[in-house]
């Protein structure tokens, strides 16, 4: 298994050198965009609903109302999340993308060391309306820090812990847990009445970096240093990725089974009421999609080490979100802007906002009634208090690439019975930190 996962990091890493040189940097101004052809641009939406089928319900009425105010079509392809970094990367060293794609706001800074995209200055903030428009956690994973952004912030998403109202009060608890270790214990109860503790995505990288990075924020710990180095074998981190992976290993709440998830599995088990909790991003569109209720589920903070969530150690969430980019070297690049100004309006973010259950990183549009409700006071509440990005650094795929592919080879080994111990969690993610780019 770890010849296979440094093959696959190593084609990662290959991908986005050789992006680095293909794709030379500059200015809106020079970067090889034209409108030579003004009718027409190619979309590349990320699957945000629970299928691509539905992505499409949601998405097409919206480019047909953009065609009919501008005349120009827009070509939509929705690409699953497994395929899209690979697509994007493939897209930056052939010059052969689209004209706008959405991108993983992780992604931003690593993107934006390709050159490939379209940096959005003052000069073309200003054509979408202006930088102090978008909320300021969301402008603060576009890009890395002290350059223009690589992409602006069109969804904007926060974990939260949602908990069957019907399965606490079976087993006699009165409100969700607010700590880990009142999660622990609380899952002794849940199990004496039968029926799964927590649900997780253990085969999912992407899944495993926002769930240890949250862990490794409330240990006090850093991925990287401040010059950007990784750091992954570090007390803190080490005792952060521990304390997630023994949430199967040691303490039992999240089941053995779950380490080969990687699709949303577990949401679809929470859905149907086999598991008492579940830590998801925005998940009420995708439950309802499934048949849950809006009434059969609570929704809370995700829980912290002790005290309330905040800032510093009481972080409980990553800032979750898609970005809309622009490939610079796009044929259409007036419609490019122009599509962004309408995927960005306040109209256009109320109608995709609620479609998916996410938050509006626009701030009139989120200030709109219909972000008011209890479920999105939760996922606000985190964003503006106790919600971190992760680090903007050019090498951030290939982090999310090989410490969330340790942590899938540490649930393996808690699924197998094998132990998982302090060195044993140092030893992957010292492997992990050899894969990443000499410095």
């Amino acid at each position: 298994m770890r010849t296979i996962r440094a093959a696959a990091t190593g084609a990662v890493v290959m991908s986005l050198a050789l992006a680095a040189t293909a794709c030379g940097g500059g200015s809106s101004t020079d970067g090889g965009g034209s409108d030579d052809s003004p009718k027409t641009l190619t979309y590349w939406a990320s699957n945000q609903g629970a299928s691509i089928e539905v992505d499409k319900k949601v998405l097409q009425p919206e480019l047909d109302k953009f065609e009919k105010r501008t005349g120009i079509k827009v070509k939509l392809e929705v690409v699953p999340w497994s395929d899209l970094l690979n697509r994007i990367l493939t897209a930056t060293t052939s010059g052969q993308g689209p004209d706008v794609l959405n991108i993983g706001n992780t992604w931003s800074a690593s993107l934006q060391a390709t050159g490939a995209l379209l940096p959005w200055n003052d000069a073309n903030l200003a054509k979408i309306g202006g930088k102090s428009r978008f909320v300021a956690s969301a402008l603060g994973s576009t890009g890395a820090q002290g350059q223009d952004p690589a992409a602006v912030p069109l969804y904007s998403m926060a974990y939260a812990l949602y908990y069957n109202k019907q399965i606490f009060a079976d087993a006699g608890l009165a409100q969700p847990p607010a700590t880990w270790a009142e999660l622990v214990a609380d899952g002794k109860k849940i199990q004496a009445k039968g029926k799964q503790v927590l649900g997780a995505e253990g085969a999912n990288v992407a899944e495993n970096i926002h769930h240890v990075f949250v862990f490794a924020e409330q240990h006090g710990a850093d991925f990287f240093t401040a010059d950007g180095k990784p750091d992954f074998t570090s007390d803190g981190v080490v005792s952060a990725v521990k304390q997630y992976v023994d949430l199967m290993a040691k303490d039992k709440v999240i089941p053995q089974g779950n380490a080969e998830y990687a699709q949303n599995q577990s949401v679809s088990d929470f859905a149907k009421g086999k598991t008492a909790m579940l830590l998801w991003q925005s998940a009420s569109a995708n439950l309802a999609s499934q048949g849950m209720s809006a009434d059969a589920y609570g929704i809370a903070p995700v829980p912290v080490q002790s005290g309330s969530p905040g800032v510093g150690a009481q972080v409980n969430s990553m800032v979750a979100g898609i970005n809309l980019a622009v490939f610079k070297n796009t044929d259409n690049l007036d419609g490019a802007t122009e599509f962004v100004k309408f995927m960005t309006g306040d109209e256009e973010q109320k109608i995709l906002n609620t479609a998916y259950s996410t938050i509006p990183p626009v701030a009139s549009a989120q200030s709109d009634a219909a972000f008011n409700s209890p479920a999105n006071a939760v996922l606000k509440d985190t964003l503006a208090k106790s919600a971190a990005a992760l680090p903007q650094v050019a090498d951030e795929s290939q982090f999310e690439t090989v410490v969330g592919t340790a942590v899938k080879e540490l649930f393996a080994d808690a699924a197998a019975g094998r132990a998982v111990t302090a060195e044993s969690v140092k030893a992957e993610l010292a492997e992990a930190q050899q894969q990443m780019p000499a410095k």
